[in-house]
C-alpha cells in the first residue's frame, strides 16, 4: 500500500526512471536481482538506480571500444555523476539513471562518493594493473566492490539503537570484499582469456601458478586446487567479518543482504569441491537454489546465526 501511494504521488518521469533502472536490473543482475526484491518498493528502487549506473560503468570497463575511447567514456560518467551530487539533475532530464539515482540520493544518505571509486576501480582495469600482494587486491576490490557495499548501506540504513552500528560502513565493505573474491575465483578463466589477471602475483607463485589460465586445465606442475582452497578460505574470512553486518540491518534488508551474500558463498562451496571447474566454465546456481538462499534470507536464519556467534564470542 505504501508503495502504491509513494508511486501514485511520484512525478511521471521519476517513475519513469525508476521503471528503466529496474527493467535493467532485472534483466543483467541475476544475483543481484534475488536479493533487492526482497526490499520495499522505495529502497528497490533506490537499488535498481544503484545498480543500473554500476552497470553503465562496467560496460565500458568490460566493453569491446578502444581503450582511449573507454577511457573517454567513464570522464563523461563521472561527469553525470558530478551532476547528480551536485543536485543538477532535472527530472525531465534526458538520462533515466541520473534521474533515479538524484531521486535516490535525496531520499536516502547515499554515499555517491562511492560511485567515484567504482569508476577509479575500472580505469585500474583499463590500465592493466596487477597486483602483487593481497593488499594491492584489496585496493581494487574496495574500489569495485567495497564501495558498492556501503552505498548500498546508505540505502539500508541500520536499526536505531543497534549494537556497534557505527562499524556498520566497515562491514558492509568487507562483504563486498567477500563477493568480488568469489567473482575472482569464478571468473579466473575468462578474466585470463581477456588478459587480467586479478588474483596475487605472491599467491600465484606460491602454487606454481605464475603461467597463468590459458586452457581448461592447471599449468603443468601447479598445485591448482590448494590456489582456490587458499582464496576459498580468506574469502570465508571476509564472509564470517561482513555477515556482522546483518543484525544491524530491518528485517527486509538484512534479508536482501544474506540473499545475495547466500548465493555467492554457495558458489564458493562449489568451487571449493570441484577447483577445476572455474577452468572449465561459469560455475553458477541453478534458479531454484537462488531462490532457497532468498527464503532463508527472509526468515532471518542467517541473521539469527550470526547474532549467536556474536554472543557466544562475547561471552
Amino acid at each position: 500500500m505504501i508503495g502504491t501511494v509513494e508511486s501514485a504521488n511520484m512525478p511521471a518521469p521519476v517513475l519513469a526512471a525508476y521503471s528503466y533502472c529496474e527493467a535493467v536490473t532485472g534483466q543483467q543482475a541475476r544475483n543481484f536481482a534475488y536479493g533487492i526484491r526482497l526490499l520495499p518498493t522505495p529502497k528497490r528502487r533506490a537499488m535498481s538506480a544503484l545498480y543500473a549506473f554500476s552497470r553503465r560503468v562496467d560496460d565500458i570497463g568490460d566493453g569491446a571500444l578502444p581503450g582511449e575511447v573507454k577511457a573517454a567514456r567513464l570522464d563523461e560518467t563521472r561527469a553525470v555523476l558530478a551532476r547528480v551530487q551536485d543536485g543538477a539533475v532535472e527530472e525531465d532530464d534526458t538520462d533515466p539513471v541520473a534521474v533515479a539515482l538524484a531521486d535516490a540520493a535525496r531520499r536516502f544518505p547515499i554515499p555517491l562518493g562511492g560511485l567515484d571509486e567504482l569508476i577509479d576501480g575500472v580505469q585500474m582495469d583499463l590500465r592493466g594493473e596487477t597486483y602483487e600482494t593481497w593488499d594491492d587486491l584489496k585496493v581494487y576490490c574496495r574500489c569495485v566492490a567495497g564501495a558498492i557495499g556501503r552505498l548500498s548501506l546508505g540505502v539500508f540504513g541500520t536499526e536505531p539503537g543497534a549494537r556497534g552500528a557505527e562499524r556498520a560502513p566497515e562491514y558492509a565493505d568487507t562483504l563486498g570484499l567477500a563477493l568480488q573474491l568469489t567473482n575472482i575465483l569464478r571468473d579466473v578463466r575468462e578474466d585470463a582469456e581477456g588478459g587480467r589477471t586479478y588474483l596475487p602475483a605472491d599467491d600465484l607463485a606460491k602454487f606454481g601458478c605464475s603461467a597463468g589460465f590459458d586452457g581448461p586445465t592447471p599449468p603443468e606442475g601447479s598445485d591448482f586446487a590448494g590456489l582456490v582452497h587458499f582464496e576459498v578460505r580468506r574469502a570465508r574470512a571476509l564472509f564470517a567479518e561482513g555477515y556482522r553486518l546483518l543484525p544491524m540491518l530491518d528485517r527486509r534488508s538484512g534479508a536482501c543482504v544474506a540473499a545475495m551474500a547466500g548465493i555467492y558463498r554457495r558458489l564458493l562451496d562449489r568451487i571449493e569441491r570441484d577447483p577445476e571447474a572455474v577452468l572449465r566454465g561459469r560455475v553458477s546456481l541453478p534458479g531454484r537454489e537462488k531462490a532457497y538462499v532468498a527464503v532463508r534470507g527472509l526468515s532471518g536464519l542467517d541473521a539469527r546465526h550470526v547474532t549467536r556467534r556474536a554472543v557466544r564470542r562475547r561471552a
